[in-house]
């Protein structure tokens, strides 16, 4: 059967970014022929024994008790199941000293749906025809920003800044307020903090200033928060969640150790809030209500900000220093790489500067050695310019294990040091 798609349908059924490399991946590790492979392109996180006793021991605690058959049995509220919106409420006004009520808080079938929502509700075209732009205001970002608005046209993205250490072989990218655009033509502005893919963490102020420049238009902000503290904490960098009038602090439970329940978060000012849960109630009804309950224990009891800090982001943490003290030692100095300051997430990024090759030729030469990173050119969403930067980098996942990731990082340098050689003779 062959149905005529609609346009919506037609964009809907694409994959984008990560997701369209994905099946070569899953088809070379499918068809290896008994060759292994280091593998570093997984978003999924690490099953951590703490972790996963964690949720073990909130599974236990809702089985056992009376409010078991209202959570499974029963559809719920569209805006979140009352005990995590209320253990939610309750740190965070503690934490932060804020002052939430019950209206400020939505929970989603995780935080891509959250984006979806919003992209969808504050970007495109209004009911007069004038497009509302979906802005990123620094590029390279999730690349999951690339499939969420209906109308593709609505989304742009703007070239960073670079700081580059020369010496010691970093960068870190930062918003290029110069060239960023957020006017009355923008209807929502979205980006990762720390960042998927690069580990960036803008900085308050430049969080501050974001936010006052869409705030002069009602334009609403949404702070993807997916690594963020107070879970799962992937911040290896000093950093304060921002809130604020025209603020959403999107939140998932993904990178805590709950991916496989689709729990995301969003607090904000109660008339975004309500846009979000309506546009939801007609999508979903809502989210699991299972993992919401487990999710409410956790939250509550003031173990899963405990997990967070204490075993989550050292276990990270860990692997970015093996990375980086690893690709110092083998890369060699007449090679222009650069590898992003690593300030959260659980990926590194690295530059290759003047590549011989595209990014994907690149992948393609380290499958050869046995080891695969997602090239970076699927992490530019909406950006629009032909940047060659764009066909230089390389998502490095932090989900290996210690061993192999030094191992990856030995096998890199060295398909680096034959191509750059190449052009060189």
């Amino acid at each position: 059967m062959n149905p005529v798609l609609s346009q919506f349908g037609s964009q809907m059924s694409q994959l984008t970014g990560v997701r369209a490399i994905m099946k070569d991946i899953i088809e070379t590790l499918n068809n290896s022929a008994g060759k292994e492979f280091i593998n570093l392109s997984a978003g999924n996180p690490v099953i951590l024994p703490e972790v996963e006793q964690l949720w073990r021991d909130c599974t236990q605690k809702l089985l056992d008790s009376n409010e078991y058959g209202e959570v499974v049995c029963r559809y719920g509220s569209s805006q979140g199941y009352t005990p995590l919106i209320e253990a939610i409420i309750n740190d965070f006004n503690t934490r932060y000293n804020l002052n939430l009520s019950d209206r400020h808080v939505l929970i989603t079938g995780g935080s891509q749906a959250l984006y979806l929502y919003a992209a969808n509700a504050f970007g495109g075209y209004t009911e007069s025809g004038d497009l509302r732009q979906i802005v990123l205001p620094l590029s390279p970002d999730y690349t999951g920003y690339g499939g969420v608005s209906l109308t593709p046209e609505a989304l742009v993205a703007y070239k960073p800044t670079l700081e580059i250490d020369q010496k010691q072989h970093r960068f870190k990218y930062r918003p290029d307020f110069s060239q960023l655009q957020i006017n009355q033509q923008t209807g929502c502005v979205i980006f990762s903090r720390p960042c998927n893919p690069t580990g960036n963490v803008l900085t308050d102020d430049e969080v501050i200033k974001i936010a006052a420049l869409a705030a002069n238009y009602d334009v609403p902000v949404l702070i993807d928060s997916a690594y963020a503290p107070p879970y799962p904490s992937l911040n290896f960098t000093e950093m304060t969640p921002q809130f604020g009038n025209n603020i959403i602090h999107c939140m998932s439970l993904s990178k805590a150790g709950l991916p496989g329940e689709r729990i995301g978060i969003a607090i904000g000012e109660p008339e975004l809030i309500q846009v979000l849960e309506s546009f939801q109630t007609n999508a979903c009804i809502h989210s699991s209500r299972y993992g919401q309950a487990i999710a409410a224990k956790a939250i509550s009891s003031g173990k899963l900000a405990d997990i967070a800090t204490n075993i989550i982001r050292p276990h990270y943490q860990r692997k970015i220093e093996i990375l980086e003290s690893t690709l110092d030692q083998s890369m060699p100095d007449d090679i222009p790489w650069f590898l992003h300051q690593g300030e959260g997430a659980i990926f590194a990024w690295l530059w290759l500067k003047d590549l011989p090759m595209t990014d994907w030729e690149f992948y393609q030469e380290l499958k050869q050695v046995g080891v695969i990173a997602v090239p970076g050119s699927t992490f530019f969403p909406g950006l629009r310019e032909n940047w060659q930067h764009k066909q230089q980098c390389l998502r490095i996942s932090l989900t290996a294990t210690e061993t192999e990731i030094a191992e990856a990082m030995q096998r890199l340098a060295q398909v680096a040091k034959k191509v750059y050689q190449a052009v060189a003779v």
